[in-house]
């Protein structure tokens, strides 16, 4: 990009002169009236060496000075007229929002640096990984290995400690393809944790959108001043795409670590905050993210920030995808109303420089129509809450409900349309790639603590326990917490088990939480955004019944890269055949097609899935059967056209593990609560198609909750 176009933008950089020694540095406000570089003494950052007045031009502020070299501290003065939406304070230091580096002075301030970009990528490419192939693994760079024994105690907990190859054998042997990073953007705690003691462990509470976090780099880079931090996330970067895996960013653009009035003033608030932030008449905060402000992306300049720091981490650490908190803020116009069409999402899937990045939507706010799953406009995955808590009603809490006397809350029709790609919330001509297919992530229950915890525990967080969802969809099979009891292990482990295969038999591209294909537990703490401590560190001293869950979640994923039929490229319409789409055939458990009534009933919950696909000339048939009853029961399976035999591959009731074959129209023994997967051998009787085209038949779409 041309620097006249830079500067229209208002961006602030810093770019070397001609003999290799000066910068020039630009910042962008509306309404200030006047800005000031500062330079700081490197040994001491919170001494200032050298004030230098920016010129003025349009809305743009500027300076050419070769004392910005690199590691050299500095920040910028603003002054502007006072009122209501305006926070300009002249005696304070800002942080340019460009900047790539910054450190913290002994005084607890922060100051931009000039950072080394230089690195050697060594030839290492981005790895492509189709969309259908994708498993994402939801991480913490911290977490992932603090408690490692594999691994030298300086890295634990490092970027350098996640890029080891201890950290990427495991990644590797478990079958995933995509790492997927809670924040690291540079963030903050909040002054309420920090008062109490409490520290932010998740990140999302952004102070600065270029500069990666830096308490997650190893003590050596931390004190490399020149870009140290930096070159790590880059080495991270490169030995991850080394080893064929894909990195993806948790963003959070929503908000800033400025927080609410009387928040700590650290960056654009002291630039302008009138224009970077939603304010009302009476210049009160406009919040749509619960963290006390809302960027207002109905202004160019907000829009133009994002944008640059998505394709400096796209280009610059060559990071893969992006997912985006609290995203419907995002595409909020200047009325607060959230517009799919708006400016920046629009320029977000179509920017050339974006193009082959992966883009996924946290698609729900705290602001007017919040909930906005299904409504992104295509080019964005989205995470499907609905998919979420359809698997975990139809596993967990219709088992609760007849354990306890009732008939179960939903018949198999939900469960049919969330395994089948969500079309209808996912608009047809999107596909079932644009389902982000999860029932955990960081917030929530993990998956072991769905079947502990049916109320959240979350006293430790020193909020009395009223933070965190009151509503989980789980069970606790009887007995709250932890148990010695065998049974109960036994039948929770069973559920972990349907939870599981459910995810990753379905279409859609499924995430994985960090310990979820293990069974860590938080001991019910369902919100443990301060926790930074054993609870939430990954354990990698594992029990037996722990290494048994682990080796399921292998062959689950290896089951699905085998069987391309459990993951189409696209939906199918009626009978018309469709490129890269499955064919799914649904079955009742007497072997008929289902009824109306089949998909509605909630006293039998036996359900049959034939999915068919011939995607990368492969072709592939597999027998789903999903079996939510509490009663033990005989299903009849199919008769495929061409089928000799189903062979057992794997079977929830029996630890996952699959030996048996029966053929076609026999009956198998489906314990109570339970789903089993086959191969379907042979082939129809006029042969496998000869090209990807088949078609996808999905049940009836349920009502939407909301």
């Amino acid at each position: 990009m041309v620097e006249s176009e830079e500067r229209a933008r208002g961006i602030h950089r810093t770019r070397s002169g001609p003999d290799g020694t000066g910068h020039s540095l630009t910042v962008w406000s509306r309404h200030a009236t006047a800005m000031e570089l500062r330079i700081f003494d490197r040994d001491d950052p919170d001494w200032l060496l050298h004030s230098l007045p920016m010129r003025r031009d349009g809305e743009d502020f500027t300076i050419d000075t070769p004392l910005l070299e690199l590691g050299t501290p500095h920040a910028i003065g603003v002054d502007g007229p006072r009122g209501p939406g305006h926070a300009f304070d002249p005696e304070r230091n800002a942080v340019p929002p460009h900047a790539r580096g910054i450190v913290r002075t002994p005084h607890g301030q922060y100051r931009a640096t000039v950072v080394d970009p230089g690195f050697d990528w060594g030839g290492v490419a981005r790895p492509h990984v189709p969309m259908d192939r994708q498993v994402i693994y939801e991480a913490h760079v911290k977490g992932l290995t603090k408690l490692s024994p594999h691994m030298p105690r300086e890295l634990r907990g490092t970027y350098a400690g996640l890029a080891h190859p201890s950290t990427i054998a495991y990644l590797r042997d478990l079958g995933v393809t995509t790492v997927q990073l809670l924040p690291i953007h540079l963030f903050v705690s909040e002054q309420r944790l920090i008062q109490q003691g409490r520290v932010n462990y998740w990140g999302y509470n952004t102070l600065n959108w270029f500069a990666p976090h830096g308490a997650y780099a190893s003590r050596a880079a931390q004190f490399d001043g020149t870009g140290g931090v930096l070159r790590e996330v880059k080495g991270m970067v490169r030995l991850l795409h080394e080893a064929g895996m894909q990195v993806f960013l948790d963003v959070v653009y929503n908000h800033t670590s400025e927080e609410g009035a009387g928040g700590p003033p650290s960056s654009l608030r002291l630039i302008d905050n009138a224009s970077y932030y939603r304010v009302g008449a009476d210049g009160q905060y406009v919040d749509y993210t619960g963290c006390g402000n809302t960027v207002d992306f109905s202004v160019p300049a907000a829009q133009e920030l994002v944008l640059d720091s998505l394709r400096y981490w796209h280009h610059e650490l060559q990071i893969d995808g992006f997912r985006f908190d609290l995203a419907p803020v995002l595409g909020r116009g200047a009325d607060g109303a959230f517009d799919a069409q708006h400016p920046l999402l629009r320029r977000i899937l179509t920017d050339p420089r974006l193009a082959d990045a992966t883009m996924i939507a946290e698609p729900w706010d705290l602001g007017p129509d919040g909930w906005q799953t299904g409504r992104f406009p295509d080019g964005f995955g989205e995470w499907n809450d609905r998919y979420r808590d359809t698997v975990r009603q139809f596993w967990l809490s219709d088992y609760r409900s007849f354990r306890h006397g009732g008939d179960g809350a939903t018949g198999v029709g939900p469960l049919a349309h969330a395994v089948s790609g969500s079309e209808g919330l996912i608009a047809t001509e999107r596909g079932p790639l644009q389902s982000i297919n999860f029932v955990t992530a960081h917030d929530g229950f993990t998956l072991t603590d769905l079947t502990r915890y049916d109320r959240k525990h979350n006293e430790a967080n020193g909020e009395d326990n009223r933070d965190g969802a009151d509503e989980n969809r789980s069970y606790n099979h009887g007995v709250e917490g932890r148990t010695e009891d065998v049974a109960i292990q036994l039948d929770r482990r069973k559920s972990m088990r349907n939870v599981l295969g459910t995810l990753l038999v379905s279409a859609g591209v499924p995430m994985l939480t960090m310990g979820d294909e293990f069974g860590r537990s938080q001991r019910g703490n369902n919100n443990a955004y301060c926790q930074d401590s054993a609870l939430t560190w990954m354990r990698w001293d594992r029990r037996e019944w722990q290494d048994a869950f682990l080796e399921q979640t292998r062959r689950l994923l290896q089951l699905r890269r085998e069987h391309p039929a459990l993951r189409p490229l696209e939906f199918g319409q009626g009978d018309q055949r469709v490129a890269g789409s499955s064919r799914l055939d649904w079955f009742n458990a007497a072997g008929m097609r289902m009824t109306i009534d089949d998909w509605d009933h909630s006293h039998d919950r036996s359900m049959q899935m034939l999915a068919e696909s011939t995607i990368e000339d492969q072709y592939s048939r597999v027998l789903v059967i999903f079996h939510g009853s509490p009663r033990d029961t005989l299903v009849t399976t199919p008769g495929p056209d061409g089928a000799t035999a189903l062979e057992l591959l794997w079977d929830s009731a029996a630890d996952g593990i699959g030996d048996e074959r029966v053929a076609p129209g026999d009956e198998v023994f489906m314990t109570a609560m339970s789903m089993r997967v086959y191969a379907v051998r042979g082939m129809p009787a006029a042969g496998a198609p000869t090209a990807t085209v088949v078609r996808l038949r999905t049940p009836p779409s349920p009502p939407s909750p909301r």
